[in-house]
């Protein structure tokens, strides 16, 4: 299993992002999938998760301007980020946890990350 995220980058204040992480070696439709973040010096933090049959659920602090999706055939999953703020720059990670639901897992819960792609926002 690898997850390969995509999309990170540079933006100002009020800007979007789209971040993709493409995974490999398993059926994206049977996990509960979500984004992490991770500010230096910090732990991860759950940015957003969505279910098997596509309930969603969001960190308070992005819901409304961030939204979880994914593309089963492509085996992708998104992340929209709009209205960008500095306080959301961050290593954004994405994961997966094997046969759960997303309700109230921990980041230690999640059996596969990948290596993490950088946001930064500036003012």
């Amino acid at each position: 299993v690898q997850l390969v995220e995509s999309g990170g980058g540079s933006v100002q204040v009020g800007g979007s992002l789209r971040l993709s992480c493409l995974a490999s070696g398993y059926i994206m439709k049977t996990v509960c999938m979500g984004w992490f973040r991770q500010a230096p010096g910090l732990g991860h933090v759950r940015v957003a998760a969505i279910d098997n049959d596509g309930d969603t659920s969001y960190a308070d602090s992005v819901r409304g301007r961030f939204t979880i999706s994914k593309e089963n055939a492509k085996n992708t999953l998104y992340l929209q980020m709009n209205s960008l703020k500095p306080e959301d720059t961050a290593m954004y990670y994405c994961a997966l946890a094997y046969g759960r639901r997303c309700l109230g897992l921990t980041p230690d819960r999640y059996n596969e990350w990948g290596q993490g792609t950088q946001v930064t926002v500036s003012s």
